[in-house]
């Protein structure tokens, strides 16, 4: 199945799935999420802070909205949220089209003003017009974990001081939410080999070396245990995730849950 222009076959899958493929509005400029990995800010002209590092910017925002205690916190919450949309666009995509688009960091804006879920766009070309690559784990693997989520988390670390084990916990916990997401919307559809193929590519990313070991799939290969923490229970009256390697928040060292 070709990519439409508007890649129109996520859009029932909910925000978290949804790609604006038109790019950025002309009369906001937005930084691309390559500009966003960097792990120090570039001297230059000003454009906002929200262009200028918007890294800083959205955890900066999580913070606020969270009344997050410390920095980290909201670091980790924002870097879960960008890992949770480009899992569910490339894995949607993967799974309802067999192709991915060219999801590469310079093509892909961001806007870290926005609210949840964060807000992309692909910039340059229309996908129908646009190369497309196979939708194979490698081919999802190589487009977010090496294009994204490597560079993101090498800033986060450097940045922040989150742990590595943290921060892969957190890709492997919106990966295999999307893939439920997936899975679940295709049952209810009766899309019963979408559901296969999602369950399938879930399972195969997980294995991948970034994320071995993060976690474990239980039940009927949609339910997800990992065995790091994210941080929010630490928020007032957060609580602990549902895949949280923790069934109550932890009264121990600070610093326990974060490896």
């Amino acid at each position: 199945m070709d990519l439409d222009p508007g890649l129109a076959a996520l859009r029932p899958l909910g925000g978290f799935f949804v790609l604006r493929a038109s790019g950025p509005p002309p009369h906001r400029p937005l930084a691309t999420l390559a500009h966003a990995y960097r792990e120090n800010p570039v001297d230059g002209p000003s454009h906002g802070p929200a262009f200028d590092d918007p890294l800083a910017f959205r955890v900066r925002k999580v913070a606020a909205a969270l009344g997050a205690p410390e920095t980290r916190i909201a670091a980790s919450v924002a870097h879960q949220g960008l890992a949770a949309r480009l899992w569910s666009v490339t894995l949607g995509c993967a799974v309802l089209y067999g192709r991915v688009p060219l999801l590469e960091p310079g093509l892909l804006h961001w806007d870290p003003d926005a609210t949840a879920p964060d807000d992309l766009w692909l910039a340059g070309t229309r996908p129908a017009a646009a190369p497309t690559r196979p939708g194979d784990a490698a081919t999802v693997a190589e487009a977010v974990l090496d294009g994204h989520l490597a560079p993101l988390t090498a800033a986060l670390r450097a940045r922040y001081r989150l742990a590595a084990g943290l921060l892969w916990g957190n890709a492997a916990s919106a990966l295999a939410g999307a893939g439920r997401e997936l899975d679940r919307w295709a049952r209810r559809h009766g899309r019963t080999d979408a559901a296969a193929r999602a369950r399938s590519l879930t399972a195969g990313l997980l294995g991948h070396p970034l994320l071995a070991g993060t976690g474990t799939l239980t039940g009927a290969g949609t339910a997800f245990r990992r065995r790091s923490c994210c941080l929010y229970y630490r928020v007032p009256g957060g609580g602990v995730c549902g895949d949280c390697c923790f069934s109550r928040p932890p009264r121990s060292s600070p610093d326990a849950p974060s490896e």
